[in-house]
């Protein structure tokens, strides 16, 4: 199912900074406090000349670009939240520098050759608001409730429903908020750019994949809805997901999910006056009873009674569930959250030996993550299952940081030998048996006895009969096989891969018991 994007910073404050203004103090200021409303007017200065140095990388396709605008729009974060602190600080000066960002963004817009036009100076002289890296924050900031007298503002704000979500993501759901932003920031680069260039706000992207799937890609309702963004099977199919005719259904991949998302909501809004609870009711209780609703209620919003009592009463929760999640994307600090600092610098990881993300994950070991770092490379690469036998040679993505433990901890010493031993294990082996011991039959001497250069005779070798309670993935490393391979050798259909006690399969490609 869909969702909307990165609700940029620069809009989030000047949905916030009217509670600042409130308490704006306007009267004579000592010394001291001048002298550091000066500093912060200087920090808001080099902010802003790195932003504009930043544009300019943009501008000519340099890929540190982005990173320089993300840290020089850090840096004015907390010159407002410095600002807002400091006595005599005029926080309707920064109100006005985000205002004439806003401006450049929708100039930069209009004119998608405008910034390799123009020069640094110029952009300092333009530089009245966001630009490409920047998800139409013009856009954002206007949904967000900048003046436009939209209901939105009021109820993302105010609205008590949403301050019960934003309750239940601080209290007993907060542990699954703080693991959906682990997550996305592992596939950031993957999603993320669907919506900038959409111009959907990435705050809300976050929010429906939290409410839905927790970032878990390979995520599979009861219902049939899969993926980050929990997709059905045939809402996926109208929005190019599915079958890949390898067996891999893309609904399980990030990037495709977000891409499909993103078409999804543009359509839903086109419909539905870009209200977004509406297209959010749309995406949980389906486009067309939404669609139905609006007109019928000759287009009131969601939250008005006529509206919001033909939704099932799990929609009526789903809506403001992901707006407070996304409020909470913008707003850590206001609720005392602190959000983890990860290093989710994409990296490509190839294997120097086979080995599965179970073994990887046990081997890098858990330093500076709390649970390891086995989601983050299931979701970076979804068509493997965690138990899949993966040749040497096979790239997988991962982060600078996966690269760096996997080379000293995972190709040899103690720590990769441990993390075999443990992947090889079979808790069958423990089981001490009792009983005659079973003779060699006829076939087995005669194959034990057979010259070296006759042809080998057809065994059991290669065939294996499944015994209750065993997995394709738990067979594949029992006998050190690549899970899909051993899959498509044995027409078994992800990604269930169900099996049935006493079923035969083809050991064919596998490294043990051939």
């Amino acid at each position: 199912m869909p969702v909307i994007a990165c609700l940029s910073r620069i809009s989030v404050f000047l949905a916030g900074l009217a509670l600042v203004l409130v308490s704006f103090d306007a009267g004579a200021i000592s010394q001291r406090d001048q002298a550091a409303v000066d500093a912060i007017t200087q920090r808001m200065e080099a902010a802003e000349a790195g932003y504009r140095e930043a544009l300019v990388k943009i501008g000519h396709a340099d890929p540190s670009g982005s990173a320089d605008a993300d840290r020089a729009l850090e840096d004015m974060e907390d010159v407002v939240a410095s600002c807002s602190r400091q006595r005599g600080c005029s926080v309707t000066g920064l109100l006005t520098t985000y205002k004439r960002l806003l401006k450049l963004n929708a100039d930069l817009e209009a004119d998608d050759d405008l910034l390799d036009e123009l020069s640094s100076d110029e952009i300092g002289h333009h530089m009245t608001s966001f630009a490409q890296d920047v998800p139409e924050a013009a856009r954002a900031a206007a949904l967000l409730g900048a003046d436009d007298g939209h209901e939105f503002d009021r109820m993302v704000q105010y609205n008590p429903a949403v301050q019960e979500g934003i309750r239940r993501w601080l209290t007993d759901m907060r542990g699954a908020f703080l693991t959906s932003y682990e997550n996305y920031q592992y596939m950031r680069h993957l999603m993320w750019p669907q919506y900038e260039r959409a111009g959907l706000p990435e705050a809300l992207l976050f929010g429906i994949m939290a409410k839905e799937s927790n970032g878990r890609v390979h995520s599979t309702s009861r219902a049939g809805a899969a993926g980050p963004m929990q997709f059905m099977y045939a809402t996926g199919k109208r929005f190019g997901l599915g079958d890949d005719g390898t067996g891999f259904d893309t609904r399980y991949d990030a990037y495709a999910a977000s891409e499909a998302s993103v078409s999804y909501l543009n359509e839903r809004m086109r419909e539905l006056n870009r209200s977004i609870e509406l297209s959010l009711a749309a995406y949980n209780g389906g486009e067309g009873r939404a669609l139905r609703v609006y007109q019928g209620s000759g287009g009131k919003d969601f939250w008005h009674q006529d509206v919001y009592q033909q939704f099932p009463p799990e929609t009526r929760d789903y809506v403001p569930m992901v707006i407070a999640a996304a409020w909470l994307f913008l707003h850590p600090r206001e609720y005392g959250l602190s959000l983890p600092r990860l290093d989710p610098k994409p990296a490509a990881l190839r294997l120097e030996q086979p080995a599965s993300i179970y073994q990887l994950t046990i081997c890098l070991g858990n330093r500076g993550v709390r649970e390891g770092y086995m989601r983050a490379l299931r979701n970076l690469n979804p068509r493997y299952q965690a138990e899949d036998w993966l040749p040497a040679g096979t790239t997988l993505r991962a982060t600078t940081r996966i690269v760096g433990l996997y080379k000293r901890q995972c190709v040899q010493g103690p720590r990769a030998e441990l993390a075999r031993e443990l992947v090889a294990s079979d808790a069958g082996q423990a089981i001490v048996r009792t009983g005659p011991v079973t003779a060699l039959g006829p076939a087995t001497v005669a194959t034990a006895a057979a010259p070296a250069n006759a042809k080998p005779a057809t065994t059991t070798k290669r065939r294996y009969q499944v015994q209750r309670g065993e997995t394709l993935s738990s067979i594949g490393r029992k006998f050190q096989c690549d899970t899909s391979e051993l899959a498509r050798n044995n027409g078994i259909k992800p990604p269930r891969y169900a099996l049935r006690p006493g079923q035969e399969l083809s050991l064919e490609g596998c490294k043990a018991g051939s």
